[in-house]
């Protein structure tokens, strides 16, 4: 028997979203591209690899499968309010990417609604400030308060 593994939402929230297909899966449902093959063809994923990583999306409720023919069934990928929330979490990673893994210029660049790039930074909710680690108090780890 090993050490017992700390409960952790990082860990959780990657058993469902933290594998790279699942990844990629998800960037091209949020560039509108809703269909099996689009998402196949944008991501280079192999369809059975593909097919299962959107059924786990589907089963836990990030994305929602809906019928846009009869004949033959066919169907598209649509986000939930769970796979909209991940919306931030994608833009964030993008723009880690961007600064710190490629080189040259962004490869995707958004426009926000009042005309600037797009460039996303976490903040508080409560009082608007950032975050960085200077200003954080662990209260909890693992379930168990420090």
């Amino acid at each position: 028997m090993g050490m017992p593994v700390r409960e952790c939402s990082i860990a959780n929230a990657l058993s469902v979203v933290g594998e790279r297909w699942t990844l990629l899966a998800l960037r091209e449902v949020m560039l509108g591209q809703r269909r099996f093959d689009q998402i196949a063809a944008n991501t280079g994923a192999s369809r059975d690899i593909l097919a299962a990583r959107l059924r786990k999306l589907v089963d836990h409720g990030v994305l929602e499968k809906v019928r846009y023919e009869e004949h033959p069934p066919r169907y598209e990928y649509v986000p939930t309010e769970a796979g909209r929330a991940l919306q931030p979490i994608l833009q964030g990673l993008m723009q880690w990417g961007d600064r710190y893994v490629t080189e040259g210029p962004a490869p995707t660049v958004w426009e926000h609604s009042c005309g600037a790039e797009l460039h996303t930074k976490p903040v508080c909710e409560h009082c608007g400030g950032p975050i960085d680690s200077g200003q954080l108090t662990l209260v909890r780890l693992g379930g168990v308060p420090q």
